[in-house]
């Protein structure tokens, strides 16, 4: 979940950079009395997300402007429903539309491509995460996307697994010689993640004891074929040419874990207006 305090905080300077010096439109038209009423629509379907960063938006430039949502986070909309209803102020209604429906057509987007991934796997055991290709400063509302729509977390950030990737093996020298160094210095709460793009680096991998395996742009013949390998001896993460027409074929393989960067980094914008 997102805290109440990060977000207010991440509104204001939303709002900041919007209003700039002020809003010089609304503020020499609207007088202090105007009153505008509202509605939230929707214009396409998807998966609603960032109700209550909408509604922050409001309450911070005017707790005299009012939301009143019909759907929650998480909530399937279609085309034409109205989301909530808005009133207030015409002066603060207007100087938060853009920034308020920012946030909320951003992360519906995101929670709408992650909702058709996640079906898309299908019956297979498998759970689609996200990565870390994601917008400086906008992760954490990002990442809440990803879990709205039906997906599932890899790490925020670098300090919570060590991913020992191609580079980090070309620096280590190996697979194991990686493993073995991480071990000795990180904490026994981390996890170890190892990205292997041969089936030789799986068995070295799992010979060194690597919590995670990522099978990086495997074929899908080497994907099952190292799952098999495995054999439930560490989290298997697929990764790498994943897209909604492969995502079942990769998750029949038998992987744990499929991430990709696709779901965010991807993801359309849901067509939200304000309505006055």
């Amino acid at each position: 979940m997102l805290s109440n305090f990060y977000v207010e905080e991440h509104v204001k300077h939303a709002l900041a950079e919007d209003i700039g010096f002020g809003d010089i439109t609304t503020e020499n038209l609207a007088e202090d009395d105007d009153i505008l009423t509202g509605a939230l629509n929707t214009r396409s379907s998807g998966i609603l997300c960032g109700c209550d960063v909408f509604e922050t938006v409001f309450r911070i430039l005017s707790p005299e402007v009012k939301v009143k949502f019909y759907f929650k986070d998480g909530d399937r909309i279609e085309k034409g429903d109205k989301i909530a209803d808005i009133s207030g102020p015409a002066k603060y209604v207007l100087m938060g539309e853009r920034v308020a429906l920012n946030y909320a057509q951003r992360m519906s987007g995101i929670a709408t491509e992650t909702r058709k991934y996640q079906d898309a796997i299908g019956k297979y055991k498998a759970k689609i995460v996200d990565t870390r290709k994601t917008t400086p400063n906008f992760r954490a509302f990002e990442k809440y996307a990803v879990f709205t729509g039906g997906g599932h977390m890899h790490r925020f950030n670098l300090s919570d697994c060590a991913m020992i990737k191609d580079n980090h093996i070309r620096l280590a020298g190996s697979i194991t010689k990686a493993v073995t160094k991480l071990r000795d210095k990180i904490s026994f709460t981390h996890k170890i993640e190892v990205e292997c793009d041969t089936f030789d680096q799986v068995v070295e991998a799992v010979a060194v004891g690597a919590d995670i395996i990522m099978l990086d742009n495997m074929d899908t013949k080497t994907m099952k074929k190292s799952c098999d390998y495995i054999n439930k001896r560490a989290i298997v993460e697929a990764s790498g040419n994943v897209n909604l027409s492969t995502v079942n074929t990769i998750a029949a393989c038998g992987v744990d874990i499929i991430s990709s960067s696709a779901i965010v980094a991807k993801a359309p914008t849901l067509d939200l207006a304000l309505d006055i």
